[in-house]
């Protein structure tokens, strides 16, 4: 099996302390059962899952404040989940997603590291045919427009379970790909606003990105 080193941190919010277990850095690779590889993650791209990144940092901040009273609430593409994490601190409806096949092993170890309750998860792709996940008042996401087709794939997947009325909040550091993004989400019916963070939205690094706010 090969050989993970791990960074244990916490990250505050407010009066609040979260803590992770991530990845050392973004070299770590574990696949020794060619899991990944099968699902079509390269050992280069196996890492990205792990660590925690500014535009998700960004978005727990936003999260941490958020109101959550009465939403049903999905993650994509959660990474590490830290967005997740925080809203399950706060004992939201939260349900996270990702296609890599560590993503749930480390949302359940950090749940606990928390003591907080298992976080329910599904690994999917975007483009996997319509799921049994049901619908969502709230869909958020970080960092989640870096391949040429996750515009239209990430769209559509939105708005399979979107509720009539849904709010997305995607928080993106700059990628090319949120101009198309933008346009495919308003063929779906969405409005989109974009603004940029306040510092205590962004956490302890200045954030250069924009957070996409659509609803419809």
């Amino acid at each position: 099996m090969s050989s993970l080193r791990y960074r244990y941190q916490t990250l505050e919010f407010d009066e609040t302390d979260i803590h992770v277990r991530t990845l050392r850095d973004n070299q770590q690779f574990s696949d020794d059962e060619g899991i990944a590889a099968g699902l079509g993650i390269s050992s280069a791209h196996w890492p990205l899952f792990g660590v925690i990144w500014p535009s998700g940092e960004a978005l727990a901040h936003l999260m941490f404040h958020y109101d959550i009273e009465g939403k049903k609430i999905l993650e994509v593409g959660c990474g590490i989940g830290l967005a997740s994490l925080v809203l399950n601190h706060r004992t939201a409806d939260i349900t996270a997603t990702d296609h890599h096949p560590e993503a749930e092993a480390f949302l359940k170890i950090n749940a606990a590291l928390n003591d907080d309750r298992k976080i329910p998860f599904v690994r999917m792709k975007w483009s996997d045919p319509k799921s049994l996940l049901g619908r969502f008042d709230l869909i958020i996401g970080s960092d989640v427009l870096y391949e040429s087709e996750h515009a239209q794939q990430l769209a559509g997947f939105i708005n399979d379970h979107a509720e009539l009325h849904c709010d997305v909040i995607i928080v993106d550091p700059g990628r090319r790909q949120r101009g198309r993004f933008r346009t495919q989400m308003a063929g779906h019916g969405f409005a989109c606003i974009e603004i940029q963070p306040h510092q205590d939205e962004s956490g302890s690094r200045p954030y250069a990105g924009q957070i996409m706010h659509l609803y419809k």
